[in-house]
């Protein structure tokens, strides 16, 4: 877990990496992992067999109640670990159902971590679960969601559309022309 809170939420930006590989993505808004959207959340995202985590230290700005985050918030962390969770297995889909259970508060100014991970997969829908920790390893929220996969024509789209593409490291950071790839 991250030692300290980072002046960002995540330490990467836009740091998206699925087996050891950085994806390398358009620049877009999405509130959770997008880089454009100075409002959000700007995720780290990392998965590997079949889990997606992120690790994190939410600021005052994602509040609910005075020190505890707000649970639209815990939701959507715990939506975007389990979705991106099917990109490892080269599925895109959108959230059909999400059910959340939330076991304690969530800390403003404390490291969590998020994971997701794939349950089933049959045809187009997609069964995952999430939970989410705090740096002690206690349970905070636990989460299961159905997803429904993108056929493959507009997955394709999606592809072209956010130009999605995989890397080493080296090449992550001379496409970007940043050091240590982070855009």
């Amino acid at each position: 877990m991250t030692s300290e809170a980072p002046a960002r939420v995540a330490e990467n930006p836009g740091d998206i990496r699925i087996a050891g590989r950085r994806v390398l993505l358009a620049p877009h808004n999405c509130f959770a992992c997008g880089t454009l959207n100075t409002h959000g959340l700007q995720l780290a995202l990392h998965a590997a067999d079949d889990e997606c985590w992120t690790e994190l230290v939410l600021d005052s700005r994602f509040e609910g109640w005075q020190g505890i985050a707000h649970g639209g918030i815990v939701s959507t962390i715990l939506d975007e670990v389990m979705a991106w969770a099917l990109v490892e297995h080269d599925l895109w889909g959108l959230t059909a159902r999400m059910n959340i259970e939330f076991k304690k508060p969530v800390p403003i100014g404390a490291p969590i971590r998020g994971e997701g991970r794939v349950v089933s997969a049959r045809r187009r829908v997609v069964e995952a679960e999430g939970v989410l920790r705090d740096a002690a390893g206690n349970i905070l929220a636990t989460s299961t969601a159905t997803y429904v996969a993108a056929t493959d024509d507009r997955k394709a789209e999606l592809k072209a559309r956010y130009e999605l593409a995989f890397t080493d490291e080296a090449t992550a950071s001379a496409a970007l022309g940043t050091p240590g790839g982070a855009p």
